[in-house]
């Protein structure tokens, strides 16, 4: 609400004015800010606001790509998969729609499928776009704490830490393991299946299942070949929380090759 100039007290003076001309702009009115100090041209100030504004932008932007870079590195999505998407995920059949149609699901109603420490297990020979719609996963999420590996790259972390000289000890990197918002496990089906490599993957499993944490598993196993790999207590914690989508159409490696030829 406006209030009323207060008669009592003296009205300010106006500022001088004069007549002055722009280079570029041409004349203008300038008015006296202090002393010896007159406003310049008004499009020159705008202009110099807008380049202000423009630099600024592009620093925010420059700021942000290199967030995201980082944020890729630490997710660990092979540069192969970094820039699939759902968008460019090829669909022909009804069975690539559903699988395409879970995915996005997965990614649009994360919220409740973390309350519930839900997984997905992809499963399909090689070439079918498993990797690809695992990484458009990431992707979407990449501003979370994810992260991508391979069963055999995880197995193998782990072991490491069994070194005298290991920078992390086996109960920070477990930890780490456990805390990610979203951990995805390539190639599971191509470890031996040993009873210690079985320890290891249900030991990171069922930590992930106690504290409700989401996991993408991709297969190219059928399901007794990956129960058989994981081991009949991973599998049965798998069995509870995980929906499996079954990738049935054949690799799209021989047609990009052809198109690449």
């Amino acid at each position: 609400m406006a209030t009323s100039p207060d008669p009592s007290r003296p009205a300010l003076p106006a500022r001088p004015r004069r007549e002055a001309s722009c280079p570029e702009h041409g004349p203008y009115t300038s008015v006296n800010l202090l002393r010896t100090i007159w406003s310049r041209c008004p499009a020159c100030e705008s202009a110099a606001r807008q380049r202000e504004e423009d630099a600024a932008a592009l620093e925010r932007l420059k700021a942000q790509e290199v967030h995201h870079r980082a944020m890729l590195d630490a997710a660990r999505i092979p540069a192969r998969f970094e820039r699939c998407s759902f968008d460019n995920f090829v669909v022909a059949t009804d069975d690539q729609r559903h699988a395409l149609t879970v995915c996005r699901d997965f990614v649009e109603n994360f919220d409740e499928h973390a309350r519930r420490g839900a997984a997905l297990i992809l499963s399909g020979k090689p070439g079918t776009g498993k990797s690809h719609l695992a990484g458009a996963i990431l992707r979407e999420l990449i501003y979370r704490e994810v992260r991508y590996t391979t069963c055999l790259d995880m197995i193998r972390a782990i072991r490491e830490t069994w070194r005298r000289d290991a920078r992390h000890s086996e109960p920070e990197l477990l930890a780490y393991f456990e805390r990610l918002d979203l951990l995805a496990i390539d190639e599971v089906g191509m470890q031996y299946g040993t009873d210690g490599e079985q320890t290891i993957v249900f030991d990171v499993l069922d930590r992930r299942y106690r504290e409700l944490k989401p996991t993408i598993l991709l297969t190219n196993q059928g399901k007794e070949g990956f129960r058989a790999h994981m081991g009949e207590r991973t599998y049965d914690r798998l069995r509870e929380t995980s929906r499996w989508v079954t990738f049935n159409w054949p690799s799209y490696r021989p047609t990009a090759r052809k198109e690449a030829a």
